[in-house]
């Protein structure tokens, strides 16, 4: 499948499970579930951008509620990643940035939702960026021997 229809497939222009936003503040705080070798690149950068995706990840997806990326960080990260371990980042957006995408509903209305921002728009979304990406939780399970700081929910080595 080429780009084009590959885009076309994530994003069509005739779907229907997509909430406008509600009137927002000069920023809106979004969440992210995400693994240690993705937390390690945020880390690299000072805690300011996300990293680019990969060629099989056409879109940058933050969630819009800390419990939704919870139930990712610990329900998949922390049991499907090598290593087992989830991470719930938040972080402020300015809201000129954030209301560029349709609200995608992928799940229950009123949690699983979250943004499709396309791979080629992640530069601009990182520069809206306002002060530091913040680890709040971490969910690690059975097979993950490093250490994590309770206080700020960061492995050893890494802080």
């Amino acid at each position: 499948m080429n780009r084009s229809n590959r885009l076309q497939t994530l994003f069509p222009s005739n779907a229907e499970r997509t909430l406008p936003w509600t009137e927002v503040g000069e920023t809106v705080t979004l969440y992210r579930p995400t693994g240690l070798q993705e937390l390690k690149l945020v880390i690299e950068s000072g805690f300011r951008r996300w990293p680019a995706r990969l060629p099989d990840q056409p879109i940058f997806y933050p969630v819009l509620n800390f419990e939704y990326a919870e139930e990712i960080a610990r329900d998949w990260n922390a049991k499907r990643n090598d290593p087992p371990v989830g991470f719930v980042t938040a972080f402020e957006v300015r809201s000129d940035m954030a209301t560029k995408y349709e609200i995608q509903v992928v799940g229950a209305q009123e949690r699983h939702q979250e943004l499709w921002v396309p791979a080629e728009d992640l530069e601009a979304f990182n520069d809206a960026i306002v002060g530091q990406i913040r680890v709040m939780a971490h969910y690690a399970a059975e097979g993950f021997t490093v250490k994590i700081d309770p206080a700020t929910h960061l492995p050893e080595g890494l802080q």
